[in-house]
């Protein structure tokens, strides 16, 4: 049976993993970034960010806060996807 991770910890992984994603180094060889493995290995971490919280928001054991903040995180993922493979450039601050 599979070990139970608390929220908190999931967000913490779910953080890291999305940093990983956008560490991850492109390329140099054909397709830079545009090159299918590169690709599949980004959406593969972004995908992993979500599925760890993408229940949180919904569980009755969760307080406001954690879920605002794994809302945040499923936000985080898209706003990660768009910057890193599809070029957007990173919002003003």
């Amino acid at each position: 049976m599979a070990k139970l991770i608390p929220a908190a910890e999931r967000l913490i992984r779910a953080r890291a993993l999305i940093q990983k994603a956008r560490d991850y180094p492109i390329p140099t060889d054909e397709g830079g970034k545009y090159n299918f493995s590169y690709i599949a290995q980004v959406k593969d971490l972004l995908q992993q960010a979500r599925d760890l919280v993408k229940f949180i928001p919904q569980s009755a054991g969760a307080g406001a806060e954690v879920k605002a903040e794994a809302r945040a995180i499923l936000q985080e993922a898209d706003q990660a996807n768009q910057d890193i493979l599809h070029g957007s450039p990173p919002p003003a601050a």
